[in-house]
């Protein structure tokens, strides 16, 4: 088989958000695999609500990124299956219109360039996430190993101190605990 000709079968996802975590991702897209660390300069991390309201899986802002010249946004690149590209598009809630799938070009530490898909919130307010949506965040950081003074920006976000249940925070709980009795 020629070089790239099973491109069609694989793309490249750029997550910077929940999906930051293995665990997350993995839940919903089984095929994901980690490519690499990687940053998007002239992008800076938000955090808003569609349309100003607020997330109903999450109870807070979700992240987005916005363009900013000078700044720049860390996160992983993941290698998956096209067959996971509808599942991931649905966790975006792309046909919703909350995300729009984008493209974006981003850095590896290897000094390579990537083409990758990645998603926007189009037309939100900015608000602050649950505290639940910032540690799937910050423990996706720092399982990949983000450079560490970018993980110090993430532990220093404000959240809006949700304290009632997350479903799908449970749910990715379960999942490692699944996880760690299986590799014991």
């Amino acid at each position: 088989m020629e070089p790239g000709g099973e491109s069609g079968c694989w793309f490249l996802y750029y997550a910077y958000g929940s999906n930051l975590l293995r665990e997350r991702l993995l839940l919903r897209n089984p095929s994901a695999a980690l490519c690499a660390l990687a940053r998007l300069q002239d992008f800076k991390l938000e955090f808003g609500h569609h349309q100003g309201r607020i997330s109903s899986v999450w109870h807070g802002g979700t992240a987005t990124i916005a363009q900013s010249p000078g700044d720049e946004v860390w996160g992983i690149v993941w290698k998956m299956n096209t067959c996971n590209l509808s599942s991931l598009d649905k966790q975006e809630g792309v046909e919703d219109g909350i995300y729009v799938p984008i493209e974006v070009n981003v850095h590896t530490q290897a000094g390579k360039v990537l083409t990758c898909r990645s998603y926007q919130m189009r037309d939100y307010v900015s608000g602050p996430p649950s505290p639940q949506y910032k540690k799937v965040i910050c423990m996706g950081a720092k399982q990949n190993g983000l450079p560490a003074d970018y993980q110090e920006k993430l532990e220093a976000i404000e959240t809006n101190n949700y304290a009632g249940p997350v479903p799908i925070m449970e749910e990715i709980e379960a999942f490692i605990k699944a996880e760690k009795i299986n590799s014991a």
